[in-house]
């Protein structure tokens, strides 16, 4: 379980550095040219989500959505928060008898 708590905030560190993360790399990004291209290893492009450039020299970004993901971290803190707060009342609790699981 230690590690599922691990990946966990793992995954709440990489939503928070999407939501506030720079998309400089990715402005970067349209305007190399063929001579450029060994460039793209080095650039960070965790919020590009699409990239379009037409035959017309027409280029099309689409960035992460950081409202989406904010919001997708507010409703993790909430449900820790309620989690926490059933744990704390739980606490609160008299003891069960001995021999019984729980009070009902």
């Amino acid at each position: 379980m230690k590690t599922e708590g691990l990946a966990r905030q793992q995954v709440l560190r990489e939503m928070m550095d999407l939501a506030m993360g720079r998309a400089n790399d990715a402005v970067k990004l349209v305007y190399l040219d063929q001579d450029g291209l060994g460039q793209i290893d080095g650039l960070d492009l965790r919020c590009l989500t699409e990239f379009k450039r037409s035959s017309n020299g027409a280029v099309e970004v689409k960035l992460t959505d950081r409202v989406a993901v904010l919001e997708k971290l507010l409703e993790q803190q909430k449900a820790e928060e309620d989690g926490l707060g059933a744990f704390l009342e739980a606490m609160d609790r008299p003891a069960a008898p001995e021999g019984m699981c729980s009070q009902r």
